[in-house]
């Protein structure tokens, strides 16, 4: 050994060797306290939220609160529109009268001006080729109503046969043509038609 103390300061020593325990004893400890944290959290704070539901008892029959109002014949005013809206808007001819008997949710804010320019929300079809337009009526109340409609082409025409749903309301003592929809039915394959 040299004679000067700060010297063996400076001498290469070997390694000092950790068990692993030593290594992971810091981890360990560290995993614990969180994990007696998240324990002590779960046992002394609960729930603290309020159920606002409402309680059932299964002797007590439920209360009716909904008016549906009672079913009526289904008035010759509404079944003139729902022609006139066939003839006019679906046909794409006198837009100016389709408009008139044309509700908010066909019209979405258009002005009679965008309107006029034929780009409405009213799935065409050529009504010049139509034989027949039978209805049946879904439901008929005072104020709503909802019809089905089958627009039967010419037996020479090449246009397929389609049917709508209409929604007839009555606003501000009219009838107006709320909704216009093509009603479809999905195609399932049978096990004959699989290719």
């Amino acid at each position: 050994m040299s004679a000067d103390p700060l010297e063996s300061v400076f001498e290469k020593r070997d390694p000092v060797r950790k068990s692993g325990l030593r290594k992971a004893a810091p981890w360990l400890a560290v995993v614990t306290v969180v994990g007696v944290g998240i324990a002590l959290l779960i046992v002394f704070v609960r729930n603290t939220g309020h159920s606002e539901a409402t309680p059932l008892n299964p002797n007590v029959p439920a209360i009716n609160v909904s008016k549906i109002p009672p079913t009526v014949k289904l008035q010759p005013e509404a079944t003139k529109v729902a022609r006139k809206f066939i003839e006019t808007a679906v046909a794409r001819k006198n837009l100016r009268a389709a408009y008139a008997i044309s509700g908010p949710q066909i019209t979405e804010g258009q002005s009679l001006s965008e309107w006029m320019t034929g780009n409405i929300a009213v799935p065409p079809y050529p009504v010049s080729d139509v034989a027949y337009a039978p209805m049946k009526i879904d439901y008929s109340y005072p104020k709503t109503a909802l019809i089905e409609i089958a627009l039967l082409p010419k037996p020479k025409s090449k246009v397929k046969p389609q049917m709508f749903i209409m929604e007839l309301d009555k606003m501000h003592g009219k009838w107006l043509v709320n909704s216009w929809v093509p009603r479809a039915v999905p195609f399932v394959r049978s096990q004959g038609d699989q290719q």
